[in-house]
C-alpha cells in the first residue's frame, strides 16, 4: 500500500512562546506619555498648592472667627455680670423700701393708738374738770347766800394790823408770787395750810398742818366782824378744804391753786364759809 506523504513543517521549539521582550516604542509615543504625565503632575501640584492656600485661608478665617467669638463671649459675660449685680442691687433696694414701709405702717398704727388714748384721757379730764367747776360754782353760790345772810344786819370790820399780827401779814405779803404745790411748806412753794402755818409761826404760834384742823384752832368769829390776821376757811369747821388769812379792806391772802399761786384776792369774789381768830 502506498503511503501518503504529509508535508512536515519544522518549527522552532520556541515558536509557540511569545517573546518576552517588550515591544519597542518609538520616540513620539514616549514623548506624548511624558507630556501627559508632566501635565498631571503639574495639575496635582497646582491643586496641592491651591489646597494648601485654601487650608491656610480657612485656618486664618477660623482664627479670626474664634478671636471674635471669644471677645463677644467675654462681652456677654461682662454684661451678664453687670445685669446680675444691678438686679441684686435693685432687689436689696426694694427690700429696704419694703422694710421701711412696714416700719412706717407699724409706727403709724402705734401713733394712732397713742392719739386715741390721749384723746380719751383728755376727754375724761375735761369732763372731770367740768364737774369740779360745776360743784365749785354751786358751793360758791351757797357760800354767797350764807355770807349775804350774815352781812345783811352788820358790816365787815377791818382792824389795823399791829404787833404779832403785823408780823404774820408781812410774812404773807413777802410770799406773793410763789408757786402753789400740793403739800408745799416753802420756802418758794406752798399749799394753803402750809403757808398759813408758816406765817403764824413767825409770830410764835404753832398751828396744825392741815386746813380742817386750822379751821378750829382759834376762837370762831363772825364774817361780819373780821379783823386783820383772822384765819378764813372754806367748807365746814373741822373739815375745811381751804384756808387763807384776812388782810383787811375786804381782801385775803392765800396759796390759791396751781394756776394762781400765792395771791391777794377780794373776799367778795370767793366768800369764805367761816373764820377763827388766833391772835
Amino acid at each position: 500500500m502506498r503511503e501518503s506523504l504529509v508535508p512536515v513543517v519544522l518549527m522552532s521549539h520556541t515558536a509557540h512562546i511569545r517573546s518576552h521582550r517588550k515591544p519597542r516604542r518609538n520616540g513620539s509615543t514616549l514623548a506624548m506619555r511624558a507630556g501627559v504625565a508632566g501635565g498631571v503632575l503639574s495639575t496635582l501640584a497646582v491643586a496641592g498648592a491651591s489646597g494648601s492656600a485654601s487650608a491656610a485661608d480657612a485656618s486664618t478665617t477660623q482664627t479670626l472667627d474664634l478671636s471674635a467669638l471669644t471677645a463677644d463671649l467675654a462681652t456677654q459675660i461682662a454684661q451678664s455680670a453687670d445685669a446680675t449685680q444691678q438686679a441684686a442691687a435693685n432687689y436689696e433696694l426694694q427690700a429696704q423700701r419694703d422694710a421701711a414701709a412696714a416700719a412706717a405702717a407699724q409706727q403709724a398704727k402705734t401713733d394712732l393708738a397713742d392719739a386715741k388714748a390721749k384723746a380719751a384721757a383728755k376727754k375724761a379730764a375735761d369732763e372731770a374738770a367740768r364737774k369740779a367747776a360745776a360743784a365749785e360754782a354751786a358751793s360758791r353760790s351757797a357760800e354767797r347766800t350764807t355770807l349775804s345772810g350774815a352781812t345783811s344786819t352788820s358790816t365787815t370790820v377791818s382792824a389795823p394790823a399791829s404787833g404779832s399780827v403785823a408780823t404774820v401779814v408781812a410774812f404773807l405779803k413777802a410770799q406773793v408770787g410763789d408757786a402753789y404745790v400740793m403739800g408745799g411748806t416753802g420756802p418758794n412753794s406752798w399749799d394753803c395750810s402750809g403757808l398759813v402755818q408758816a406765817a403764824f409761826k413767825q409770830a410764835g404760834v404753832d398751828l396744825p398742818r392741815v386746813s380742817g384742823d386750822q379751821s378750829t384752832a382759834g376762837t370762831p368769829v363772825s364774817l361780819s366782824n373780821l379783823a386783820v390776821g383772822d384765819i378764813l376757811y372754806w367748807g365746814s369747821a373741822g373739815s375745811a378744804y381751804h384756808v387763807g388769812v384776812y388782810i383787811g379792806d375786804g381782801q385775803y391772802l392765800d396759796a390759791a391753786n396751781p394756776s394762781k399761786g400765792v395771791v391777794i384776792q377780794d373776799l367778795s369774789g370767793y366768800p369764805a364759809t367761816g373764820a377763827v381768830r388766833v391772835l
